[in-house]
């Protein structure tokens, strides 16, 4: 019988005892700060921005803080879960079980730059788009953490695990605790759930309980092979934003950036709508994790703000034309 891949990775990195320990998750936003500064760094030292480079450590630890992390928790509580945590407030300060938003920290770091810049007289559009261009690696450790944690993951390719679709569809054990938004995700939710305790109830006690048995699956191959034979197949829409939002996003602001010359401002702007372009695309493998807004998810509803934000980005620096005066010996002027 052809057999998917039952995601079974583990939150941490190794553990001390039996819930405490590094995690993954914080080790993807550790990399993400350590690519930023490096490749902020690097354009620094080549003449892309008005920064000098050895304030970059400064300005990257910062954002990271007031930027990414804040503007990224509370835009996950108001955009996301806020009737959860309105009931549970103390959960908004438990980082370590995940729960961060893209659109959110966008926000915030829009937030933060331009209060770091007018503090330091740089050029709010200089200093926003070189943190532009390195910003999609830190997208790309994130969602690599979200796959690892098993959260966030695609829609159903097929509800029947014997039937061959996809050759890289997943199962994924979370979707047993997690709460659907949809009534028909609710009702096939149900049915999943009820199947898969009366299978695994047999196997040993405890195992009654949804997350006992997710936690199980890690370690249990006998949970593994019931759960293979209940799980519908999904995409793996993590691995799939990793891709879009991560390494194609970086690619397209790392070519503007070094290979033509624009004015302070529209590298700004395309990241904007690139990201919610792309973003638009991959939340149509994703399982909604928030209600609907008419036919669009609450992610590409939020990114069609973010179009408009852009848009007024790459306005005001055709109009402006500002550049940066370093740096750019290679890279051709933008044409109008």
């Amino acid at each position: 019988m052809f057999a998917y891949y039952l995601h079974n990775f583990s939150p941490y990195i190794f553990k001390f005892g039996e819930n405490f320990g590094p995690r993954w998750y914080g080790f993807a936003y550790v990399m993400a700060f350590v690519c930023g500064y490096w490749l902020y760094t690097w354009l620094a030292k080549s003449g892309y921005s008005e920064m000098p480079a050895e304030k970059v450590g400064d300005f990257i630890t910062w954002a990271a803080l007031f930027g990414v992390m804040l503007g990224g928790r509370l835009g996950y509580v108001l955009f996301y879960k806020f009737d959860d945590y309105k009931s549970h407030p103390l959960d908004i300060f438990k980082l370590w079980d995940g729960g961060m938003s893209s659109h959110g920290g966008m926000l915030g770091l829009i937030l933060f730059t331009l209060y770091y810049a007018r503090r330091h007289k740089y050029s709010w559009t200089g200093v926003g788009d070189n943190l532009c261009v390195v910003a999609p690696i830190g997208l790309f450790f994130g969602r690599c953490a979200n796959f690892i944690n098993g959260e966030l993951y695609g829609r159903i390719i097929t509800g029947d695990p014997s039937q061959k679709v996809l050759w890289w569809g997943m199962q994924f054990p979370h979707e047993l605790i997690e709460k659907p938004v949809t009534p028909e995700m609710q009702t096939i939710h149900q049915r999943v759930v009820e199947k898969a305790i009366g299978a695994c109830e047999k196997i040993g006690p405890g195992l009654d309980d949804p997350w006992n048995i997710v936690d199980a699956a890690r370690t249990n191959q006998s949970v593994r092979d019931v759960l293979a034979q209940i799980l519908p197949i999904r995409h793996p829409s993590q691995i799939y934003e990793a891709l879009l939002e991560g390494i194609v996003l970086f690619c397209a602001l790392w070519f503007l950036r070094t290979k033509i010359r624009s004015p302070r401002g529209v590298l700004t702007g395309m990241f904007f709508i690139l990201y919610a372009l792309l973003r638009i695309i991959g939340e149509n493998f994703r399982v909604p994790d928030a209600p609907m807004t008419g036919p669009l998810t609450r992610g590409q509803f939020l990114s069609l703000f973010l179009i408009l934000i852009g848009s007024a980005f790459v306005i005001y620096g055709m109009v402006t034309k500002h550049y940066e005066k370093a740096g750019m010996a290679k890279a051709q002027p933008m044409k109008n």
